[in-house]
């Protein structure tokens, strides 16, 4: 027992220290510095652990809703924001002690923890692996190039145990068939969505997937479909493929057939009809045929029930919460476009070598040209990992399970967005995505390219298989085969030193955190901004200060905000003028009179104490007028940012 403890405190021991390694120089740092660009996405993620902490400890609010932001109308509700309530959780009794940012780094490499260790029982459970093997598994993907470049700004796609964990509890409710391994998975789901929403609809995708294979059975015709059927395949995609060609050379143009007028002129729709004639005749080839098995016994269907329960019961507030937006109108769905939706992957992306390396960035800086998004693009399976399963299936024989193909083929697939790009170059052949997108779950997943972390996870145990077998086949040389591909893992995926950013907060915002007021703080450009929208110019920084200064923005960035809550914002006639100067234009002669005239009354009714000018971003023609207009007094600067209070008064207040 003794040595069974001593072995897992020494794995939890080994992982924090790689995950002191791979963000060094940020553990020396742990106050001052971020991975993430706090003017970026990080920013609201530290704001949202700081606003979950206010809103229960300080305000002793429901902490699925706030006032902070938004604030001139009612509480905004955050079920559709990319909370990361976990990630709030750990940090909520930290903050009052280590404050903001040292919290958040933390709790970063709490995650980071986690995840491995999450791996490591997986890895352990599904490949009989040793404790060396299952731990190398745990590095290789809590620190693989997907995750580690989700450190630069997507800090909800870290936290991802909850996946790792929900694989290991289905793997053991199949075996097990017990109410409490599938409670258990059920828990998880619930965990993964409080990481991040589409981690937990990539958990009901899989068991989606698990319970359909137990469901179905496909098999295969023997014998293919008649002549007939291949011929008019074959000339029909022949005809298409000719189409194609021609449009490749410009040759596309107007036409009738049977005397209906045809345009062609884009590559879209035709590759799309010959990438369904090609399926079309792999399908008549092969005759897939889907059948029922035998119903599940009564054990099966409570298990299943079990786990409903357990998931729907801790989501039960953010499921509260979309209903009541779905009933107010307010709930936020953007429209799936055919051709303009987000991108996926690149195809070659999954066997590049990792991006977050010192080497990678050494020669991007040496390019000239404009590299990928990595927080985004990033999808590496590994270079070494996808060389040690090659070698081991061809030396030793291995050969995988199914499942384990379908999970990392499958999302990997889906992460290729709805047109596949090579090499940069869109392919015109859409994706499985380019459909599946429309189905109402998997459709919540706005962003394929975060498909592929579960491609890593899969590739992950692959490799861990992979290992045992090489170790199975040479067993005398399996300690050497396992420290070889140690090193050569740790080599690939090396970040260190990582880039970190200054987590300073201009000097202007002390000023105003030492007030004791309550009164608000308006930024200048103004704006209200979401993932898929924005309207005047709100940047995410304005939240990250408000961390320190602790007051009310009128403004606004959640992840998800409705059109009538834009819609109360532009109503207001002084809140519309400055959203449209934010922007860059102009307000008319009558406008102008209303801002200056209902000015004083709605500073005063505002509660606006201070106005700050980011003079790098506000159009001149905005500051001279606000300035003008409402009697603007500085009081402090720091670099482009300026900071005011209003000196005008309302007649009421005279």
């Amino acid at each position: 027992m003794l040595r069974r403890v001593s072995v897992r405190i020494a794995v939890v021991v080994g992982y924090v220290f790689v995950a002191l390694a791979f963000t060094w120089p940020l553990p020396l740092h742990l106050g001052t510095a971020l991975t993430g660009d706090p003017a970026g996405d990080a920013g609201v993620y530290i704001w949202n652990q700081w606003v979950f902490q206010h809103e229960l400890l300080v305000d002793h609010h429901n902490p699925l809703r706030t006032d902070q932001v938004l604030s001139l109308s009612d509480p905004v509700d955050l079920s559709q924001h990319n909370y990361t309530a976990f990630l709030d959780l750990l940090a909520l009794p930290l903050i009052p002690w280590l404050g903001v940012v040292r919290t958040f780094n933390i709790v970063l490499l709490i995650a980071n923890v986690l995840t491995a260790l999450a791996t490591y029982a997986l890895a352990r459970r599904v490949t009989m692996a040793s404790r060396f093997e299952a731990w190398i598994a745990g590095v290789a993907f809590a620190w693989s190039p997907i995750l580690v470049a989700r450190t630069t700004g997507h800090f909800s796609l870290v936290a991802a145990a909850p996946i790792a964990a929900f694989l290991l509890c289905l793997v053991n409710a199949d075996r097990s068939r017990s109410t409490r391994d599938a409670a258990l998975a059920g828990l998880c789901i619930a965990w993964a969505g409080f990481c991040d929403a589409y981690y937990a609809v990539f958990c009901l995708i899989i068991a989606i997937g698990y319970l359909a294979s137990r469901l179905t059975r496909l098999t295969f015709a023997s014998q293919p479909a008649s002549a007939l059927w291949r011929w008019t395949l074959d000339l029909l995609m022949l005809t298409v493929g000719g189409l194609v060609v021609g449009l490749l050379f410009g040759r596309g143009g107007r036409f009738e057939l049977w005397g209906v007028p045809i345009s062609v002129t884009g590559l879209y729709t035709p590759v799309l009809v010959l990438t369904l004639l090609i399926l079309l005749r792999i399908v008549v080839v092969v005759r897939p045929r889907l059948s029922a098995v035998s119903a599940w016994s009564p054990a099966a269907v409570r298990a299943v029930v079990v786990g409903l329960v357990a998931c729907v019961g801790p989501l039960s507030p953010v499921i509260y919460g979309l209903g009541e937006r779905l009933v107010d109108g307010q709930f936020v769905s953007p429209p799936t476009l055919w051709r303009s939706s987000p991108p996926g992957v690149d195809v070659l992306a999954f066997g590049e070598f990792n991006p977050n390396h010192p080497l990678s960035r050494w020669f991007n800086d040496l390019q000239t040209t404009s590299t990928p998004d990595l927080a985004e693009y990033t999808a590496t399976l590994g270079v070494v990992a996808l060389a040690v399963i090659a070698l081991a299936v061809w030396r030793a024989g291995y050969r995988p399970r199914v499942g384990w193909i379908l999970l990392t083929v499958g999302f990997a697939a889906l992460s290729l967005g709805p047109f596949v790009h090579v090499a940069g170059v869109n392919t015109f052949v859409p994706g499985p995505w380019a459909v599946l997108r429309y189905v109402p779950l998997i459709g919540a997943v706005r962003t394929p390219t975060r498909f592929a972390v579960v491609a890593a996870l899969g590739a992950t145990i692959l490799f861990v298989g992979a290992l045992v077998a090489l170790g199975r086949r040479y067993p005398q040389q399996r300690k050497l085969i396992t420290a070889t591909a140690a090193i050569a893992l740790f080599i690939e995926l090396w970040p260190a030193p990582r880039t970190l950013y200054s987590a300073a907060i201009p000097s202007v915002y002390q000023i105003i955190a030492a007030d004791p007021r309550p009164v608000r703080v308006l930024q200048l450009p103004f704006g209200v901004r979401d993932g898929a929208s924005s309207v005047g110019n709100f940047s995410a920084r304005y939240q990250y200060y408000q961390t320190l200064h602790g007051k009310k923005l009128i403004g606004g960035y959640l992840s998800r905000i409705s059109r009538r809550k834009v819609g109360e914002v532009r109503s207001h006639p002084i809140l519309d003028a400055l959203l449209t100067m934010s922007e860059g234009g102009f307000i008319s002669d009558e406008q102008a009179a209303i801002v200056r005239a209902r000015g004083p009354v709605f500073l005063e009714r505002a509660k606006v104490g201070y106005v700050v000018i980011h003079q790098t971003y506000t159009p001149p023609h905005l500051i001279e007028f606000v300035v003008d207009a409402w009697g603007l007094k500085e009081i402090a600067r720091e670099g482009p940012k300026v900071l005011y209070v209003p000196t005008v008064t309302s007649q009421a207040s005279r």
